[in-house]
């Protein structure tokens, strides 16, 4: 198991609910995968630093995490397959 730092910007105009609901299956998908959310931070609503998808703010969360390196490939791919999920970034710590 290896340390991982996980921040990802989502849609900017999802109501509380949804967006709780987007971090809660980030973090599903971690621990279903075999590994642990050691630290969740929601950063909130900020301006980005260009359009993404034609929206200039999005909503910041920061995940410290603990899985298996192999876990990461298949992260990344619910990741990019979830819409409202416009970018992201996992970083070994």
């Amino acid at each position: 198991m290896r340390d991982y730092e996980l921040i990802f910007i989502v849609h900017p105009d999802l109501d509380e609910h949804a967006f709780k609901e987007i971090v809660e299956r980030v973090s599903g998908w971690i621990t279903e995968g075999g590994g642990q959310v050691l630290k969740t931070e929601l950063w909130g609503k900020r301006q980005l630093a260009y359009p993404i998808k034609k929206h200039k703010e999005g909503q910041y969360v920061y995940l410290q995490i603990n899985m298996e390196p192999a876990f990461s490939a298949q992260l990344e791919r619910n990741l990019r397959l979830n819409e409202p999920i416009l970018r992201f970034l996992i970083t070994s710590k």
